[in-house]
């Protein structure tokens, strides 16, 4: 590149200076070795340093014309050459800061971590607790945090969530801290953090729940699903009473997984919570009503002539197995005395109204479908079956899981007691 004589080099000796006719011409500064300015075809004027680092010669550029002032730009220039004398190459350096800064542009967000969370993790849990976990991070976790960095997420940060949602949903917000959680230690696993944020966050104390239906209570629900206008839904609501099942388990179960002559249920692992095959005798009365329901799908079939029958024991109207029977258990909570009326609330607490201002009343049921695996277990332990059987009947792996009903065992022991006690008292 073409060069000038070495100048003093000033703002008016710069603007004054020709543009060439095609390339670039270099002017030097006479005080700072290396600092010049270079002018091009164009009329670009930029300042520039020469130097050697490890015997080869380099230039970088310090700035346009037009940016910086020759003063601050021979001053730049010092302070390069005083990075040159301690081995240091500017240039290098420059490189390394712009990798650093692109690393970190590339950096994955939180959004990401979403994205490979939804991809990876979330086919491997239900549909049902899939759907709740996109639920979480698109209304309560993305909005907040979904720009940040995975790096730069901090526990304030997530405390900040928690005491948000604890503030008119204390066990929403465990819940939030239990996803993000996971996903923060999926986040370890793939390098994208060495730490967890979340690690530390203190959740807010949980009142268990456990209800547990009188014989009373079951007679009379049993009542209501058998007058029930939905039949396949009441009719999924009886399995899960006769046979302690998950909802999930009951609402996909396929024709393939029972044998009717053995009474047996064989749940693959693909249908279990625990991710373990789950093989399960069924009493009498359960294979009579998957009988009468295999009956009825053979029915179904001829009536369309089909070729076979609808896989799915409890199919909806698109031939797919139904999804939600809140509706139908709602009715016959009801209809069964096991339902009761309560003023509607937003999620912010405050009171939903009709047209005329009045707040709105709905009915809720006071028995969840849950609560039926829980009556199950209930009879076995009032038969006076172990732990180790009610936790194989039930699909647990962990006997911590089933010990939670170990305190029913006090009702038929005071019985037993009672007994030895009037025999001895007489």
């Amino acid at each position: 590149m073409p060069r000038r004589a070495t100048l003093r080099l000033t703002d008016k000796m710069i603007g004054n200076l020709p543009t060439p006719a095609k390339g670039a011409v270099i002017t030097y500064d006479k005080d700072v070795p290396g600092f010049g300015i270079r002018v091009t075809k164009n009329g670009v004027r930029s300042f520039v340093l020469n130097y050697v680092a490890a015997g080869v010669e380099r230039r970088m550029t310090i700035g346009q014309f037009s940016m910086w002032s020759t003063t601050a730009a021979r001053e730049e220039a010092k302070n390069l050459r005083r990075k040159i004398d301690r081995g240091i190459d500017p240039l290098a350096e420059r490189k390394d800061k712009e990798l650093v800064a692109a690393a970190e542009r590339a950096a994955p967000t939180v959004k990401d971590l979403f994205n490979r969370y939804d991809l990876e993790h979330l086919p491997h849990k239900s549909l049902r607790a899939a759907a709740d976990d996109r639920s979480i991070w698109n209304q309560l976790v993305l909005p907040k945090l979904g720009a940040m960095k995975v790096t730069e997420v901090r526990s304030t940060d997530i405390d900040a969530i928690h005491v948000d949602i604890s503030r008119t949903r204390p066990v929403r917000a465990n819940r939030t801290i239990e996803v993000v959680r996971k996903a923060f230690n999926l986040a370890i696993r793939w390098g994208w953090r060495p730490d967890n944020p979340v690690a530390g966050v203190r959740k807010n104390p949980e009142q268990n729940r456990t209800r547990y239906l009188s014989p009373i209570e079951i007679m009379k629900l049993a009542a209501a699903l058998a007058a029930h206008k939905e039949k396949m839904s009441a009719q999924a609501i009886r399995l899960l009473m006769l046979t302690g099942a998950r909802r999930s388990e009951v609402l996909s179960a396929r024709w393939d997984m029972f044998d009717l002559d053995k009474g047996v249920w064989v749940k693959p692992s693909a249908h279990t919570k625990q991710k373990k095959e789950h093989r399960v005798p069924l009493s009498a009365p359960a294979v009579q009503l998957l009988k009468e329901l295999k009956t009825e799908a053979i029915e179904r079939m001829k009536e369309a002539k089909a070729s076979e029958v609808i896989p799915y024991v409890f199919p909806g109207a698109d031939g797919e197995p139904l999804t939600d029977i809140k509706r139908t258990w709602l009715a016959v909570c009801k209809e069964a005395g096991l339902a009761s009326q309560a003023e509607q609330r937003r999620r912010d607490g405050r009171l939903l109204r009709d047209s005329n201002g009045k707040p709105l009343i709905v009915w809720k049921a006071t028995v969840r479908i849950h609560d039926l695996r829980h009556t199950y277990a209930s009879i076995l332990v009032s038969e006076g079956l172990s732990l180790p059987i009610i936790g194989a009947l039930l699909g647990h792996t962990q006997p911590q899981t089933t010990a939670r009903y170990a305190h029913l065992f006090d009702d038929p022991l005071r019985a037993a007691t009672e007994r030895v006690g009037a025999l001895l008292g007489t």
